[in-house]
């Protein structure tokens, strides 16, 4: 959709603008025109539109309000400009509003960018969309004329959308119909009523079009100025499925077994080589004890057993056996 956009040039400039060439351009009510950089519906913009008077081959810069008022509208109903701001091309011939205005109320407008809404989580960022060098932006739009309760006849336009193109799909699924060079402009201009546009009601794919995010504070009509299109910084969101991803990841890592390398050499001098091969042999020796091997393996002696139970290997490893809660009478007499 296209519901802002900046319109800061000047009537004389708009006939180059859309490259009318030689034409002679009339121009009608211009002095209601307000330039800005947040233009919303319910505003004056210039428009140009085929002349119907007697110069058939010339063209006119009119000034009409953004948002349709259907000519069949009752002058006694309060003109809704937010309505129908924008058109969808691709129904255009089969709704009733549109499809009368395609033979002889096509027009043209220019503008020098527009805005548009990013989804960003809950929040949306608006962002400015241009062309590269800055030239004019030609849209695709249709015109009608409607009678109000005082006898006033009002001029009003809509812009005609489309599906976005590839690259600007990130930001919106539709997009206004830019007409992006002088053969467009004139075919939309002047077409016959039963010419086919469906060649020029297309995806703008030119990689001139480019944009950049501006502040939240241009989304109030009130606000304008240059600030509406200064650039700005904006903060990634990053969705909380990728925190929760990252959790899961540092746990797992967190939770895997380490390898212990037998064969790894001692990182302090109080880790003796012979500390580790002598403290398996004592595991082995009691933990290979069943109770099946009881009647063939010998039991060691008091003495033998003190011995090992207090070798320096001991010592140092400070190995627990199942033997160390057995008291042993070695234990009384080294009381005494």
């Amino acid at each position: 959709m296209c519901g802002r956009c900046r319109c800061s040039i000047r009537p004389d400039d708009i006939p180059r603008s859309c490259n009318l060439g030689n034409r002679r351009v009339r121009f009608v009510d211009t002095d209601r025109y307000r330039p800005a950089y947040n233009v919303s519906p319910g505003s004056n913009l210039p428009v140009i539109r085929r002349d119907t008077g007697a110069n058939s081959e010339g063209a006119v810069v009119q000034c009409m309000k953004w948002g349709l008022i259907p000519s069949f509208t009752k002058n006694t109903e309060k003109p809704d400009y937010y309505r129908m701001f924008n058109a969808r091309s691709e129904s255009i011939g089969e709704k009733a509003s549109f499809r009368r205005l395609l033979p002889g109320n096509r027009c043209l407008v220019v503008v020098e960018g527009f805005f548009e809404w990013k989804k960003d989580g809950g929040k949306k960022q608006p962002y400015y969309i241009h062309l590269k060098d800055d030239r004019p932006l030609v849209f695709a739009a249709l015109y009608d004329s409607w009678k109000n309760s005082e006898g006033e006849i009002q001029y009003t336009f809509t812009i005609l959308t489309t599906s976005s193109s590839s690259a600007f799909g990130c930001l919106h699924d539709r997009m206004p119909v830019i007409l992006g060079n002088q053969e467009s402009t004139n075919e939309w201009l002047d077409g016959s009523s039963s010419s086919k546009f469906d060649s020029l009601l297309k995806p703008y794919e030119e990689p001139d079009l480019v944009w950049y995010p501006v502040t939240p504070a241009m989304g109030k009509p009130s606000f304008d100025g240059p600030e509406c299109i200064k650039e700005i910084l904006v903060k990634e969101t990053k969705p909380i499925s990728m925190f929760f991803a990252k959790m899961g990841t540092k746990i797992e890592n967190q939770s895997e077994p380490k390898e212990v390398d037998k064969t790894e050499k001692p990182r302090s001098p109080k880790q003796e080589p012979e500390t580790k091969s002598e403290t398996l042999y004592l595991k082995r020796e009691y933990d290979d004890v069943s109770s099946s091997d009881i009647k063939v393996k010998v039991k060691p002696t008091v003495d033998e057993a003190d011995k090992k139970l207090t070798s320096p290997a001991k010592k140092k490893a400070n190995l627990k056996t199942s033997s160390d809660n057995q008291k042993t009478l070695f234990s009384y007499f080294g009381k005494n």
